[in-house]
């Protein structure tokens, strides 16, 4: 069987360089070429993908995040204001309240605790009742009910202060203001504020 030189002596020139080097100390890269090693580029690795495995940073037992429930947002103390005298539209300051124009919003007063059903506190032993959480009305005020108002139905609101028969629609006054109009209650005077401290707005059902 025919056999080749082992080029011990040899001398070889590089197909990328042209220089000459020593037959053994060269090699072939995957495109044919003939180089020295020190000339050698291997293949790219696009050519030459290798297999991926699965994600290694996942995990077996997940626990997604959940989706954040709408929140009360509280109003200034004594935040609502009547228009004029004879009208239902009540002036809400709030700064940087975040509401969408139109969309139906729940007034809640003074959050409070009130007895269950169950267990009333005993004034003569002094055993506590069985108390509950829940939310008192704003305070009345300028002929306006706060019960009118924490009505649990709600109000569609608008943004923005409502001023001369219209909405301003001020980039100031939308984003700290706005106004709805009360079920039945007409203001006795117009421009008085009140509902007391603790008034909320928010969704008409709170979800933890």
């Amino acid at each position: 069987m025919a056999k080749f030189a082992t080029g011990k002596y040899a001398r070889a020139i590089s197909d990328r360089s042209g220089l000459e080097f020593p037959y053994t100390e060269m090699v072939r890269e995957w495109n044919g070429s003939f180089v020295h090693v020190s000339e050698f580029e291997p293949k790219q690795p696009q050519l030459e993908p290798k297999p991926m495995n699965g994600d290694a940073i996942s995990l077996r037992n997940i626990r997604p995040d959940r989706e954040a429930p709408a929140v009360l947002g509280m109003i200034p103390e004594n935040g609502f204001e009547t228009y004029a005298s004879g009208s239902r539209v009540i002036n809400v300051s709030f700064p940087g309240h975040g509401l969408t124009n139109g969309t139906t919003y729940r007034f809640r007063g003074q959050p409070t605790t009130a007895p269950g059903t169950g267990t009333p506190p005993d004034p003569v032993t002094g055993v506590n009742g069985n108390s509950v959480f829940a939310f008192s009305n704003p305070q009345d005020f300028d002929g306006i009910t706060g019960s009118n108002i924490a009505k649990a139905a709600g109000y569609a609101i608008t943004t923005g202060l409502y001023v001369d028969d219209a909405r301003n629609t001020s980039d100031y006054s939308v984003a700290n203001f706005f106004h709805f109009t009360v079920d039945t209650d007409t203001a006795t005077k117009g421009g008085v504020s009140g509902g007391g401290i603790g008034c909320s707005v928010g969704p008409i059902t709170l979800s933890a």
